[in-house]
C-alpha cells in the first residue's frame, strides 16, 4: 500500500513545495568478516531492490518533491569511501545511473575491523547536508558488532537532537547448515542494533538470512521507509 505517499502528494499539491522529500544515506559493511561474494551480493542487492516495481512506484510518485539518496561503504574508524553521492531520483533514469554506478563498482583495500559508531557518524554528516529535506533517513547494514572506534551507543546520545532516523539491516551467517547458529546470531545481532544503533521516530532493524537474502531484506526496508512519511510531518516541514 502507497496511500501514506498518495495523501501526501494530493496535500501539497505540488512538486515545488520542498526541494526534496527524503533523504537516504545507505551505509554498507565491508570490514573483514565481508568477502568478495558478499560484498557483491549486498550492491546488487541494492540496486536490485531499487529495480522493484513497489520501490520504484513510491520513490517516483508524481506530484512529489524527490527522495535523494546516497551511498557509501564503511569499516574501520577511518574507512567509509561514497559509493553514490547525493543523487536526486525524478526519473527512472536516475535509478538506472545509480544502479550502473554500484554495478562498475570494484572493492576497495578496506581495513579488517568493524567502527560502527563512525559509521553512524559519518552517516549523520552526510544527512547534515540535507537539512531542507522532510525527512533524513540512515540505513546501517552489519553482520557484526562495533569492535573499534566509539561505541554506538555514544554515538547515539550524540546524535539524539540531530533529528535524523536510523535503521539498520542485520546480516546472518549464509551457511544454512549452521541454521541453530544462525538463528542465535541474528537475535543477538537484532538486540544490540536495537539497543545501540537505531534511533528517531519508527526506527526499526530489518533482518536478512544471510547475504543471499540481502536483496530481499533491502527491498522490504526500503518499502517501509518511503511509505513512512505521514502526513503530519509533510504538512510540517513543508510550510515556508
Amino acid at each position: 500500500m502507497i496511500r501514506p505517499i498518495a495523501i501526501a502528494a494530493s496535500f501539497l499539491g505540488s512538486p515545488a513545495a520542498c526541494d526534496c522529500r527524503q533523504a537516504l544515506a545507505l551505509g554498507l559493511d565491508v570490514s573483514g568478516s565481508v568477502d568478495q561474494a558478499e560484498y557483491r551480493l549486498q550492491l546488487d542487492g541494492v540496486a536490485a531492490a531499487l529495480q522493484s516495481p513497489e520501490v520504484q512506484q513510491l520513490i517516483l510518485s508524481e506530484g512529489l518533491a524527490p527522495v535523494r539518496m546516497a551511498i557509501f561503504e564503511w569499516s574501520e574508524t577511518h574507512h567509509q569511501r561514497i559509493l553514490v553521492n547525493w543523487t536526486d531520483i525524478r526519473v527512472r533514469q536516475d535509478l538506472a545511473r545509480i544502479e550502473a554506478k554500484l554495478s562498475s563498482v570494484t572493492r576497495s583495500n578496506a581495513p579488517q575491523g568493524t567502527a560502527l559508531g563512525s559509521a553512524m557518524r559519518f552517516g549523520a554528516d552526510l544527512l547534515a547536508q540535507q537539512s531542507e529535506c522532510w525527512k533524513r533517513t540512515l540505513d546501517l547494514s552489519g553482520d557484526g558488532k562495533r569492535n573499534l572506534g566509539p561505541h554506538p551507543q555514544e554515538v547515539k546520545i550524540e546524535l539524539s537532537r540531530s533529528g535524523i532516523t536510523i535503521n539498520g539491516l542485520v546480516i546472518g551467517v549464509d551457511d544454512a547448515d549452521q541454521s541453530d547458529q544462525r538463528t542465535v546470531q541474528v537475535s543477538e545481532l537484532t538486540a544490540y542494533f536495537t539497543t545501540s544503533v537505531i534511533m528517531g521516530p519508527d526506527a526499526f532493524v530489518e533482518v536478512a538470512l544471510g547475504f543471499a537474502d540481502y536483496k530481499a531484506a533491502m527491498t522490504r526496508k526500503l518499502i517501509r521507509e518511503l511509505e513512512g512519511l505521514s502526513v503530519s510531518e509533510v504538512g510540517r516541514t513543508a510550510r515556508p
